[in-house]
């Protein structure tokens, strides 16, 4: 025999979606003023930095600059963190 689970109540049911909705709010507000804050620095940073790369030699705003190399830091953060969540995943499934 299968045994159900009792609904929810509607107001329960409600508080959860209201809450979801909540958060995805939050997070597009701050979504949204942290990509105003980036454009405001980059606006302020237009003066041109020289870059050289491997045998690339070009040149970018100072504010473009700075934003790709910290993309490039969140990249390898987050490499060095997936490979280490493999190798938790790994140790957890011989357990």
């Amino acid at each position: 025999m299968a045994h159900h689970a009792e609904p929810l109540p509607e107001s329960e049911s409600r508080k959860d979606i209201a809450s979801r909705t909540g958060y995805t709010w939050t997070g597009l507000i701050v979504g949204v003023l942290i990509l105003i804050v980036l454009l405001v620095f980059i606006l302020q940073n237009l003066d041109q930095a020289e870059v050289t790369f491997f045998f690339w030699d070009f040149s970018l705003p100072l504010g473009i600059t700075v934003l790709l190399s910290v993309i490039g830091g969140a990249l390898v953060m987050a490499l060095v963190g997936g490979v280490r969540i493999l190798q938790l995943r790994r140790v957890a499934k011989k357990r």
